[in-house]
């Protein structure tokens, strides 16, 4: 419809100027809140944001500033007022298998609840990873960090510039937070478990200089062998896929004297080296004892023995510690530096031999 078929308004008023009054109507900004209330911009954001850090007073001339305006705050808006990305970065090794994937899901879950979204940096195959993780350090509000992602260097590198830290899954940092999962107890634990079914030749599928979660399995695997009186375990480096589980597993039943069981790095190392097994003509467990770490949703399926860890949790801790850190820096910076490590447990089922009816299948 063309304007001069519009009548008349407002007494006369041409109803292209009406229109145009219309369209170019804003709303109100956090600016605009603040003079009125007679404050900053980051006093008016805090009283909506945590309103019991403010000053009863101040918080109501706030409210009063924020009824007569009709002001309604924006995220960036916020962010801008308080000098932040409203954005948390994480670091991961990979982001293919479904490890990665329970852990980064529950990690962006957690975030998302808490206001923030997610920036993520897969460093797997970056020659540039040390400066790729720098560059995210200056787009985020503050970081988690996964693995050997890169290397303390770098950790301690951001940890000084005073950006908020957590590592998730590595060892501990001097200054900085740390969540990760059990590995060396339950893995000796699994040791013993195969030791008392008799077995001696056995081998472990994993690369533990490529993750301190897999030197961990490692040792704990070592150690409850040492304990029950047997040799450490053969160690067949391998990549924490099916392919590369199939891979090394297939050289090492090639083998006239090959080990009655393979422990392996994660649940789809194991389950690449069911695979290997099968093309060899070996029944599981009959001819071979296979086992894994993880406890993902195909292992169960599988009726692989493993370890189950708590993925979901470990993503979902590292997202609440940052975000909590995140506000010390304002608030609380005195806050301790924490460190947890959440249980894992053995899962027994099929794929090493039979067991009580208890077990599962």
């Amino acid at each position: 419809m063309r304007p001069d078929r519009f009548p008349d308004i407002d007494g006369g008023t041409p109803p292209s100027v009406v229109m145009k009054a219309l369209t170019s109507a804003k709303p109100p900004t956090i600016y605009e809140v603040a003079r009125r209330a007679g404050v900053s911009i980051a006093t008016v954001s805090r009283s909506m944001r945590d309103p019991e850090l403010v000053a009863d007073a101040t918080r109501a001339r706030v409210q009063a500033a924020v009824d007569e305006l009709n002001f309604r705050p924006s995220r960036l808006g916020r962010s801008l007022a308080e000098g932040r990305h409203a954005a948390n970065g994480i670091v991961f090794p990979d982001l293919v298998g479904p490890y990665y994937a329970e852990v980064v899901l529950a990690y962006e879950e957690a975030a998302s609840e808490l206001g923030r979204s997610v920036l993520i940096l897969a460093t797997h195959g970056r020659r540039d990873a040390a400066e790729a993780v720098l560059e995210l350090a200056a787009r985020v509000d503050g970081m988690a960090i996964m693995g050997n992602t890169v290397d303390d260097g770098v950790v301690r590198a951001i940890a000084a510039t005073g950006l908020p830290l957590v590592l998730l899954a590595r060892p501990p940092v001097k200054g900085v937070d740390t969540v990760r999962t059990r590995n060396e107890e339950t893995a000796a634990a699994l040791a013993g478990h195969l030791a008392a079914h008799g077995h001696e030749r056995i081998a472990f599928l994993g690369d533990p200089s490529a993750s301190s979660d897999v030197a961990g399995r490692l040792a704990g695997l070592a150690e409850g062998l040492r304990a029950a009186g047997l040799p450490a375990p053969e160690v067949v480096p391998a990549s924490l896929d099916m392919a590369g589980g199939e891979a090394a597993a297939r050289g090492l039943l090639a083998r006239r004297v090959r080990p009655t069981a393979i422990v392996c790095g994660n649940d789809e190392t194991a389950l690449g080296a069911h695979l290997a097994a099968e093309s060899a003509g070996l029944c599981v467990p009959a001819d071979l004892v296979l086992t894994g770490w993880d406890d993902i949703f195909a292992a169960r399926y599988a009726g692989l023995t493993t370890v189950h860890q708590p993925m979901r949790e470990l993503g979902a801790t590292a997202a609440r510690w940052l975000h909590e850190r995140i506000a010390d820096r304002q608030q609380d910076p005195g806050r301790p530096v924490r460190r947890r490590v959440l249980p894992t447990r053995l899962v027994i089922r099929r794929s090493c031999g039979t067991h009580s009816p208890e077990v599962e299948s």
